[in-house]
């Protein structure tokens, strides 16, 4: 190419690097601001979204995800943006490097989540099993996230009803929570064993399992877009050089 295509392409490639990231970078904003929003007046947020983000909010704290998320893309997007804009290799190997770290951490979770599905639930079974014990029945506003959850998804507790054994709410009603039961009452260890609801996790994880292509898709999509952003940010890195 002549040396003025060269530069056309260069200039081209930049413009679209910062449009990119500008994109990003208003992105992460968005979401930062609804991370905020979520910790701030979490009770709207289920008010707007309903039992779709009462299922969210019981599986991880959706307002720190959204922070954390939010605050990564504005400093790639700011990265990415201004350094294509100044032109400045320094901040163009950050982006890269900042990036593909989270291109290797997004494969190594990947691989982690069908390895070690057992282990996630065997933790997960750790950290919420006393937490059901404790606090449903006690804490109004974590019992109605987990009202909502287990009758939207037609589940009990996290394995099944024997989540709720030695439980406060077990003590102080003598029975289960009635979806334990398949909203039958009194649901006792006979019913609900009869029933056989399954817990929350497995629903949740054969949901998973049924969208497994269009979460996959998703994760290419974006893994070749992660891959396109780190060749571009090199490829204006290089061409500094010969400016």
């Amino acid at each position: 190419l002549s040396p003025g295509a060269k530069m056309g392409c260069f200039t081209f490639i930049k413009v679209m690097m910062i449009l990119f990231n500008l994109a990003i970078f208003l992105s992460g904003g968005t979401l930062l601001g609804v991370g905020i929003w979520v910790r701030v007046d979490g009770q709207s947020f289920l008010n707007i979204f309903g039992a779709l983000s009462s299922s969210i909010l019981q599986v991880v704290n959706v307002g720190y995800l959204l922070i954390v998320i939010g605050a990564v893309l504005l400093v790639i997007g700011f990265l990415g943006c201004y350094g294509a804009q100044k032109e400045s290799k320094c901040l163009l190997m950050m982006f890269f490097s900042v990036v593909l770290i989270i291109f290797i951490a997004e494969v190594a979770a990947a691989v982690l989540a069908l390895v070690f599905t057992g282990l996630a639930e065997t933790l997960l079974t750790g950290l919420v099993t006393p937490l059901l014990k404790e606090k449903y029945g006690v804490d109004p506003a974590f019992t109605k996230i987990w009202n909502m959850t287990m009758t939207e998804v037609h589940c009990c507790g996290l394995n099944n009803y024997t989540d709720f054994n030695n439980s406060y709410f077990y003590a102080a009603h003598d029975s289960y929570p009635m979806q334990c039961c398949d909203m039958q009452e009194p649901c006792n260890s006979t019913l609900a064993a009869k029933t056989d609801v399954e817990g929350c996790f497995k629903q949740i994880l054969e949901e998973i399992r049924t969208n497994a292509g269009v979460a996959g898709g998703v994760a290419a999509g974006i893994a070749a877009l992660e891959i396109a952003a780190m060749a571009v940010s090199m490829y204006l890195y290089c061409r500094l050089d010969e400016k």
